[in-house]
């Protein structure tokens, strides 16, 4: 593993190392454990005539070499812990540690002990409804909210193009059981059902400001998919919701100022159901719609994307 300055060069010290016990070592062993420590830095010195990696000691950016035993320092990487590699506001939003989660897999095979084990270890898991009756969806939740509290936990919410009364059905017992948060999936266009999930949770808090208490994750792989759950749910689904006493004109008012879903997960191929196509080009895609989107409609708080995809999924 030892390369000789010959091969690569002399880069300029961009610090020092000094040791505090073992010395720096250029073993590939060495190389390939500080790499998988996230929680500790990566230090690389120049050691005789090569490379090698620094573990512990005392590291000074910036600083010439001045002990006698020390070494410069070739190349630093910081660490870079989980918890760190996601949105802020999505850790916050949903009192999570680490931003990911794990997908609502159907017929109750994303099962509420996954989603507690996911909750407790500060993660997101998502209760696989779809194709469940409302008697076991109904169980669930209640199990859910028991054994976790005030932890988060998510739904799915599904689109039955099928079995529409079941998808308002579903929403209705969401709404009823007080869930605030569902994964929304498989869906080729905004629905009623939806919709009214979202839109019924809007209220004014004490300064008079729009707050969206029942929060949407869409689950999308389509870009005009995508376009439905970052803009605003339409006017004529919301006028029908108000019509039958679904919503009421406020909460119709508040919803038309915020995207249908706060989060959407760019689903990449899994070997599924998705669309076959590479979280390489899909990704970059929907960023660019986003902010698109959101330069038109000027959100007080811009929608956020996560990427899922190989066997299965998820995060925000």
């Amino acid at each position: 593993m030892t390369h000789s300055a010959g091969t690569f060069g002399s880069p300029p010290a961009i610090g020092h190392w000094t040791p505090t016990g073992a010395p720096p070592s250029d073993t590939p062993e060495a190389f390939r454990s500080a790499v998988g420590d996230l929680r500790s830095p990566v230090v690389i010195v120049r050691a005789g005539t090569g490379f090698a990696v620094a573990r512990g000691g005392s590291a000074a950016l910036g600083a010439q070499p001045g002990a006698k035993d020390g070494y410069p320092i070739a190349a630093y990487l910081p660490p870079l812990p989980p918890e760190q590699l996601g949105d802020p506001s999505f850790l916050r939003d949903q009192s999570l540690r680490y931003p990911y989660m794990t997908g609502a897999m159907a017929n109750g095979i994303a099962s509420v002990e996954i989603v507690e084990a996911m909750s407790r270890a500060g993660m997101l898991g998502s209760f696989g409804a779809a194709g469940q009756s409302l008697e076991r969806i109904g169980a669930a939740i209640d199990r859910l909210k028991a054994n976790l509290g005030t932890a988060p936990y998510c739904v799915n919410l599904i689109h039955s193009p099928n079995e529409p009364a079941h998808e308002m059905a579903t929403a209705e017992l969401l709404l009823k059981k007080g869930t605030l948060l569902v994964e929304a999936s498989a869906y080729l266009d905004l629905t009623p059902a939806i919709v009214r999930y979202r839109a019924a949770g809007f209220r004014r808090d004490a300064t008079g400001a729009a707050v969206p208490t029942n929060r949407v994750i869409a689950k999308i792989s389509r870009v005009e998919v995508a376009t439905k759950f970052l803009s605003p749910p339409p006017e004529k689904i919301l006028r029908e919701l108000v019509a039958a006493g679904h919503i009421t004109e406020q909460q119709a008012v508040l919803a038309a100022q915020f995207p249908v879903a706060d989060d959407v997960t760019v689903e990449a191929d899994s070997g599924g159901h998705t669309d076959n196509r590479p979280a390489i080009t899909l990704l970059p895609t929907i960023l660019a719609l986003r902010d698109r989107l959101q330069a038109q409609f000027q959100y007080a708080i811009p929608p956020r994307v996560g990427l899922a995809g190989g066997s299965r999924l998820r995060r925000a």
